[in-house]
């Protein structure tokens, strides 16, 4: 079926991931939290409806974050799918697209064809840049953005009229997470490698600041842009200041900077990397996704972030075989699916809530399902959260993402960062 097409049906294409666990700083997870205001939105009056919600994605098959996709995109169809089957008065359908990057522009197409299907809500983008292209254009129609893994600060601000919610945490708590590693490492003196995007200039403002807060000295810090397929201006303008360690902020240029900078003699233990790089990359080439192979060693010993928690065997099972029957390869690796997966359970919960499907009405509800008004009866499935609300009562959805607890901003105010180290056949494991 093409990317438009609807689940549960089972899809043509067949996607792989390659991305890693999540392991916790030190012995428990980071966590951030903070408070929200009620909402003052009253509960839903009249006779309950039979609803209907049609949602769209916006995540990328294609483009320098596919990896993400497939992990992603099961995330979304197993909440779909459970949601379903728990036939507690809401029907999800899923209509799939692509995203791509602010290469290819894939997005271009696909929400414009979302928007006018009628969709109420958008799960994606995965880039903040590609959100950033976006956003207005969604959120003009009426209709609900809600992304699983935009991390760019920005997002707390825009001009929103409440239609845009994220379950990733701004990149402030990364940034610290990832400054404070490595200056407690014992690295003195560090280089930035970054993408010129909404992603790369906030996560490299945060790791500098936090990183000379500590008392360290970045002593180089290079951009690139998206699309480009050489980086040796910058490899060679960091190496010259013979930092004591090197920070990609990257996607799949990793593959081709990492080995350069091996060319280079830097260590490989000495890179840190971040949630837009942190795959299991292997030894061998992925046609599919159309990345080369990555030599053994190449980054053996390096360390990297990446928000979210590690995620329970059960949810791992249970989005391998939803994933699965639609036609897909087994998963690999789970980075974002977990968000992907809290995304549509709280967009079903507050339209149950709401009564309603309208983008609007299901925005005004988000943030009391998510347990931000302070006063909701936990829950941590679908079937138990909208048991609560079927039965007039307040919900605190916690899911495989974590506790959420939206503030004001539609962001989350609790989260957790992992950390990861990789081993000579550039696999990742978590550290703790």
């Amino acid at each position: 079926m093409s990317a438009f097409a609807k689940a549960p049906a089972s899809r043509s294409r067949t996607l792989k991931s390659v991305l890693g666990g999540i392991a916790m700083l030190s012995a428990s997870a980071l966590v951030l939290s903070g408070c929200a205001s009620t909402p003052e939105e009253e509960a839903p009056t009249g006779p309950r409806k039979d609803l209907t919600l049609e949602i769209g994605t916006v995540l990328p098959q294609t483009g320098s974050l596919a990896f993400l996709g497939p992990p992603e995109e099961a995330g979304v169809t197993l909440a779909a799918k459970e949601i379903n089957e728990a036939d507690l008065g809401i029907t999800v359908n899923v209509t799939y697209g692509d995203s791509g990057d602010t290469d290819n522009k894939a997005y271009e197409t696909t929400v414009p064809k979302l928007l006018d299907s009628g969709v109420s809500a958008i799960i994606g983008a995965a880039a903040s840049g590609v959100s950033k292209l976006f956003i207005d254009e969604v959120v003009g129609a009426g209709v609900i953005q809600f992304s699983p893994a935009n991390t760019s600060p920005d997002f707390t601000t825009w001009d929103d009229d409440n239609l845009y919610w994220r379950t990733a945490p701004s990149d402030l708590l990364q940034g610290e997470v990832l400054g404070n590693l490595i200056a407690d490492d014992g690295n003195k003196t560090l280089g930035i490698i970054y993408q010129n995007d909404a992603y790369g200039t906030g996560l490299e403002a945060v790791v500098d600041d936090i990183f000379t807060a500590a008392g360290g000295t970045v002593v180089a810090s290079e951009s690139y842009n998206d699309g480009d397929a050489t980086f040796d201006a910058q490899i060679s303008a960091v190496t010259a200041e013979n930092p004591d360690a090197i920070v990609l902020i990257t996607f799949n240029q990793i593959y081709t900077i990492a080995p350069a900078l091996a060319a280079a003699g830097f260590p490989s233990d000495k890179l840190y990397l971040v949630d837009g790089n942190l795959k299991q990359f292997g030894t061998e080439a992925n046609a599919e996704e159309g990345t080369p192979a990555l030599p053994a060693g190449v980054v053996e010993g390096a360390q990297g972030t990446a928000p979210g928690p590690a995620l329970a065997e059960d949810f791992q099972t249970r989005l391998n075989d939803a994933w699965v029957a639609e036609g897909n390869s087994p998963l690999t690796d789970y980075l974002y699916a977990a968000e992907s997966y809290d995304a549509v359970i709280l967009l079903a919960l507050a339209a149950l809530e709401a009564n309603s499907v309208e983008g609007a009405d299901i925005a005004a509800k988000l943030q009391e399902v998510s347990g931000g008004a302070g006063d909701g009866t936990k829950a941590t499935t679908f079937a138990d959260a909208a048991a609560i609300i079927l039965e007039d009562g307040t919900v605190d959805y916690d899911g495989p993402s974590g506790g959420i607890k939206f503030d004001d901003a539609g962001d989350p105010t609790e989260a957790s960062i992992g950390i990861f180290k990789y081993d000579a056949k550039n696999i990742n494991t978590r550290t703790n």
